[in-house]
């Protein structure tokens, strides 16, 4: 656009009749006051007369996908057997294999486990990695203070979380935590704010958002995790 000598004569006498102020002038020239906003062609401007700014795009929050895992059921044909010990039973080695291929159809398959190092867990985590073999790609750690919190009331929970952040990196989306009751229901429970039962060999799906797990835990809060699903043997 031109700007001839009676342009910017009006120009001159518009703003001096709103008292309109101009501080820089952008390629779209804002000039404004409290009740006005006049945008000027881009020619109107010098080009070297003003700087964009940009503003920064809304980031979309990850996905944190979180599945407590009971092991399935045990044997008690020998009493003399220590609880920590005990094995999964027949019916309970069933239940794994179904459960398994269940988390596999839904898609939630972890990029990292942690588990009680009892026998019983071991057992079940063996029986999953022998039916879906993606399993034996994620990164496994066994935590001896998974078994004993467990049977403490309400401590559970917390303690997960700190063994969370501990070991998952912020390129793990999926994950396992293996272990028992009650605390294993506790947790749940108390991460989704529902109340959750968890019996041998049910899964509770949880997801929250979160560029990383601490911030997951840090905006869902008490109670914030949305349970998805709960798993369970036919």
């Amino acid at each position: 656009m031109l700007l001839t000598p009676s342009y910017l004569l009006f120009l001159f006498l518009f703003f001096k009749t709103h008292n309109i102020s101009i501080s820089g002038i952008p390629s779209k020239m804002s000039i404004k006051n409290s009740k006005c906003m006049l945008w000027l062609p881009p020619a109107a401007a010098s080009r070297e007369s003003f700087k964009i700014q940009s503003q920064p795009m809304p980031v979309m929050k990850e996905s944190r996908r979180l599945i407590l895992l009971r092991h399935a059921k045990t044997s008690w044909k020998d009493r003399s057997i220590k609880d920590y010990d005990r094995p999964l039973s027949k019916a309970g080695e069933t239940d794994v294999i179904q459960v398994t291929y269940k988390l596999q159809h839904l898609g939630w398959i972890p990029q990292l486990i942690l588990s009680s190092d009892a026998t019983r867990t071991r057992q079940t985590l063996k029986i999953m990695q022998e039916h879906v073999h993606a399993l034996l790609e994620a990164e496994t750690h066994f935590i001896s203070s998974f078994y004993s919190v467990a049977a403490m009331d309400g401590q559970t929970a917390h303690h997960l979380q700190q063994a969370i952040c501990k070991y998952a990196r912020d390129d793990i989306h999926t994950l396992m935590c293996m272990g028992h009751n009650r605390g294993w229901e506790e947790a749940a429970s108390a991460f989704s704010g529902a109340s959750i039962e968890l019996k041998t060999c049910n899964a509770a799906l949880l997801e929250a958002a979160g560029r990383s797990w601490e911030e997951a835990f840090l905006l869902a809060g008490d109670g914030g995790w949305q349970l998805k699903q709960l798993v369970k043997p036919n």
